[in-house]
């Protein structure tokens, strides 16, 4: 059985299922399907091109690749090689991906030019040619373009169907203990951080998810919506590889293609964020509208949607809340699936390994806490990065001495061996000396009428630290701040109540694999303007 005995490697990790069960499909795609020994047999080719084009252990290959089967492949590829993966958003542009692609200094980067109508080779021609001099060649997925710009004019550009044509590479470069994973922090005040991971404790960290989430069960079918250059997406799709299983690999972000892929597949496990669920149920009617799911991995990324769990309760969708990060991987804990709905929609939950362990610690005392108190999180077990690339600053301060990530996040144990998440520790309000989540308050205002989302932080002032709310509206209402102000002093206590509410058309944002994320930092420079009038 594919997870009867632990994988070393990640090539290990597919090859023993591909051993037993060649035949067994993988990969779908469209009308194509890729059993497990052709998605071996093609990684091994593709090794054999990577290493043609002067791809050795430990050099960087950078996949800017939509969900297609070419990226699993070429992962596989640089597993068997012993090279690195790095992880690249395909919403990035010339800046992001230059700045990615140049100091993690890659050799050869994969891209689809025809990938959705986004023109990946003129976004490569906003670079400035000296930000790519470590790059050797470009790995074209799909039809290679007759011309290229500037930037890339140097390189030599390489079908990716010539990879396959390759015979297999003889030799296997995998170990546990080689470097495979690169992936991009999505910060939102600084340039990434570059997280790296190994073999070992990807192969073992996909093993155990596969084990403790279920996808062992005969009928096991994931749609791989998600992108596979986040964690979340990465971890799901390899997971339920790791089960030999079968993924659909996803491209397209559209709901109502989601939608018929669903209908189609029918598969039995989903994972995504709230708005992609939120979506999915405005765009398919009917009391039951996904009856193969049996579950679906939730991350709430939006506090307008607060209630949304409950309302895919009531239509047979049971969401289960996760917790994951790029530096413990995704999947790590998961809320107990025959919990209510109440703790179900939670962020958190129980680690996904029984070697994995979690605390929480006072953020200014340093003191551990015990359960029900909120204080800043730090997590350890098998599935933890090695460290930051190229960085070692940065992973002397997330690493403490004796194992743990401090992740940065506020959460608070159960006193059962598991936790609840409840935001950013950066997010946190300390208001008249409390820790507040600004979800207690934000949730609040979205009760008032023609409230559509909103979100709080904290302002420094001569009498104190306030919070000030910003909101954005529903279409042709307009902002009451002193109703909204005094709709708040009615519900919470005096030291939440914002000193002001301001409306703005939309939230600054900055993107990541799982959606946009909201540039706090951006809002309080906007807040501290109208404070100081």
């Amino acid at each position: 059985m594919p997870l009867s005995h632990p994988a070393a490697d990640v090539w290990t990790l597919l090859a023993d299922i591909a051993e037993e069960t060649p035949g067994a499909p993988a990969l779908v795609h469209g009308d194509r399907v890729t059993s497990f020994d052709e998605l071996l047999d093609a990684a091994s080719r593709a090794a054999q091109g990577l290493a043609d084009l002067g791809v050795t252990a430990g050099d960087r290959v950078a996949l800017w690749l939509p969900n297609v089967p070419a990226y699993p492949i070429l992962y596989l590829a640089c597993a068997r090689l012993g090279a690195i993966a790095v992880a690249v958003n395909t919403r990035y542009r010339a800046v992001e991906v230059a700045d990615i692609v140049g100091r993690s200094g890659a050799k050869i980067l994969a891209c689809a030019p025809g990938f959705r109508r986004i023109d990946f080779l003129s976004i490569l021609a906003g670079i400035d040619p000296a930000a790519l001099d470590k790059l050797g060649a470009l790995v074209v997925v799909g039809e290679t373009p007759a011309s290229a710009p500037s930037a890339i004019e140097r390189l030599r550009r390489v079908p990716f169907d010539r990879l396959l044509s390759r015979p297999p590479l003889g030799t296997n470069n995998a170990r546990p203990n080689a470097p495979c994973n690169i992936f991009t922090t999505s910060g939102t005040t600084s340039t990434p951080k570059f997280v790296l991971h190994r073999q070992g404790a990807i192969a073992s960290h996909a093993q155990q998810v596969a084990r403790v989430f279920g996808f062992a069960a005969p009928d096991t079918l994931s749609l791989s919506i998600l992108p596979l250059c986040g964690v979340f997406g990465f971890n799901q799709t390899l997971a339920t590889l790791a089960a030999g299983k079968p993924c659909v690999l996803v491209e397209s972000y559209e709901i109502d293609e989601i939608a018929r892929l669903i209908a189609h597949h029918r598969p039995t496990t989903l994972f995504g964020s709230d708005d992609m669920y939120a979506r999915l149920l405005d765009a398919v009617s009917g009391d039951r509208p996904f009856p193969s799911v049996k579950w679906a991995g939730y991350g709430a990324f939006n506090s307008a949607l607060d209630t949304l769990p409950e309302q895919a309760e009531a239509r047979g969708l049971s969401l289960c809340g996760l917790y994951g990060m790029s530096e413990v991987q995704a999947l790590y804990a998961l809320q107990p699936m025959d919990a209510a709905v109440a703790r179900r929609k939670q962020g958190g939950g129980v680690p996904t390994s029984p070697l994995a362990h979690v605390r929480v610690r006072d953020p200014e005392s340093g003191a551990l806490l015990g359960a029900g108190r909120p204080g800043a999180l730090e997590c350890a077990g098998p599935s933890l990065m090695v460290g930051y690339y190229g960085n070692e600053a940065a992973t002397a301060d997330t690493l403490t001495q004796d194992g743990y990530v401090r992740t940065g996040d506020l959460a608070e144990l159960d006193g059962g061996g598991g936790f609840t998440f409840l935001g950013r520790m950066g997010d946190v309000l300390r208001l008249s000396g409390f820790l507040v989540n600004p979800l207690e308050i934000e949730t609040h205002i979205q009760k008032v009428p023609g409230v559509s989302a909103c979100q709080t932080i904290a302002v420094p002032r001569p009498e104190g630290v306030s919070a000030v709310a910003f909101v954005t509206l529903e279409a042709g209402a307009a902002l009451d701040e002193a109703a909204v102000i005094a709709h708040c002093r009615q519900g919470l206590a005096n030291y939440k109540v914002p000193v002001r509410v301001l409306a703005i058309p939309e939230f600054p944002v900055t993107p990541s694999p799982n959606g946009p994320k909201i540039q706090r930092a951006k809002l309080r420079e906007i807040a501290e303007r109208p404070l100081s009038t």
